[in-house]
């Protein structure tokens, strides 16, 4: 089988896997640095710094269907393991129906609390309406997004990284033409950014959809089934803590965008440009912990659980060295990036928060490598309780260090809440998996 996972070569396996999805997460990046980039550039700082602003909302919901998407896709990949097609097209019908349920849901949600939300956050005044202006348009058509991660997470789980690459790539061009378009051309501000987002993925929709009629029969959608109350129950059981797991992170950098809000538009917009950088690096890292989701749940299925101890140790040990080389680039050179994507008389203190920001993440992104692959690890073995509770740890860190330390050494304060809490996080998940590790071998030998 092409995609299949459970023979060959761990090592080989993950990275084949793995490069189309850092490719691909670059190219997605891309088109989220032309909103900044063309915002930055042409509307000033204060749009520049609605668009950061927008970044923590976004990620607690937006945050909350990519966690949801993902934990659905876990039971695709462990049937297609274990050679069960006929549970894996009763997982791909329990996908559509609870990815519909879920977008409808959080659509008026999102909606309804938005504008209350922002002010409590305590957004800066000149910079609320862009930022109101972004995300309304995103959250009103959240269930294109969702069907966006849907489908490439059930390809994905499949071993196929290959197929949402290309569509990706296609989404990150139109995406890019159309924040040109529609910003500069027809005036529509930070608004035409989340329009040009939206058609983006929708075209990806699409494409998606056309692929698995093409080539992926497998993954079509059929309505009698016959579904079983068991897998539903199952599936819900690992979508919901994933989701709920990705929100909880998110509350984190809502409280860093609150002490962010407190130092004023300069903070907020290097932050923004910043962490537009270090998206690079944790999508980077997060590509081989995706792999891992995938790898782990195909063998756990096959019930190879030596391939799964092996190829565990093998990606941590690759990872940690990616994450040492990109952390040592971006402490010498961060604040040359951030730079790159501001305009205006007087950077010097968007730039020296830029490079204070990089100086204190650059060395511990091998923190952050161990977390995405035992992270991922644990949730192909099915079990997302240890990772949602990692996330609690993850949020509690954040929110301290943002109100502590932010409050007694300001910027740098905030800049350290990322380390703090990747820290918070990794060590009860590398702890489990070391439990779940000797676990597997006791099955094996039986």
């Amino acid at each position: 089988m092409k995609n299949d996972m459970t023979s060959g070569n761990p090592l080989s396996k993950v990275i084949l896997f793995s490069i189309p999805l850092i490719i691909g997460n670059v190219f997605q990046l891309l088109y989220n640095m032309a909103d900044t980039f063309i915002v930055g550039r042409t509307m000033g700082v204060e749009a520049l710094a609605g668009i950061g602003a927008a970044g923590s909302v976004s990620f607690l919901i937006l945050g909350f269907t990519q966690g949801f998407a993902a934990g659905l896709s876990i039971p695709v990949a462990q049937a297609y393991g274990a050679r069960d097609y006929h549970k894996l097209q009763r997982s791909v019908f329990l996908n559509w129906v609870l990815s519909v349920l879920v977008s409808a849901v959080l659509t008026i949600i999102s909606l309804v609390v938005l504008r209350p939300l922002l002010e409590f956050m305590n957004t800066p005044s000149n910079i609320i309406e862009h930022t109101y202006d972004y995300l309304v348009i995103i959250f009103g058509f959240m269930i294109i997004t969702v069907f966006y991660n849907m489908l490439n997470n059930m390809m994905r789980s499949l071993g196929n990284s290959r197929t949402p690459l290309y569509f990706l790539i296609v989404a990150a061009i139109i995406n890019i033409i159309l924040d040109y378009v529609f910003i500069i051309y027809f005036g529509l501000g930070v608004g035409g950014t989340a329009i040009a987002t939206v058609t983006s993925q929708f075209v990806s929709v699409l494409l998606c959809l056309w692929a698995i009629q093409r080539s992926m029969p497998i993954l079509r959608l059929r309505v009698n089934v016959g579904i079983k109350k068991e897998e539903l129950w199952y599936h819900v059981q690992i979508a919901l803590p994933m989701a709920f797991q990705s929100s909880i992170i998110a509350l984190g950098t809502i409280a860093v965008s609150m002490a962010l809000n407190i130092l004023g538009a300069e903070a907020v917009a290097s932050f923004a440009a910043a962490g537009k950088i270090d998206q690079v690096v944790i999508l980077i890292l997060m590509s081989f912990g995706v792999s891992m989701a995938t790898y782990v749940g195909q063998n756990f299925g096959a019930k190879k659980f030596d391939r799964i101890r092996d190829g565990v140790r093998s990606v941590a040990i690759l990872s940690v060295i990616v994450a040492i080389i990109l952390g040592a680039v971006l402490f010498v050179f961060g604040k040359d990036f951030v730079a790159f994507f501001v305009k205006g008389d007087d950077l010097s203190q968007i730039i020296a928060y830029g490079d204070t920001y990089f100086k204190v993440n650059g060395p511990l992104y091998w923190v952050l490598s161990l977390l995405f692959i035992y992270r991922y690890t644990l949730q192909g073995l099915g079990d997302s309780r240890i990772p949602t509770f990692a996330g609690f740890m993850e949020l509690i860190m954040r929110v301290a260090a943002a109100f502590m330390l932010g409050d007694l050494i300001g910027f740098t304060g905030l800049a350290l809440s990322s380390p703090l809490a990747w820290i918070g996080s990794a060590v009860p998940l590398m702890y489990t998996y070391l439990k779940r590790k000797d676990h597997l071998d006791l099955m094996k030998a039986i």
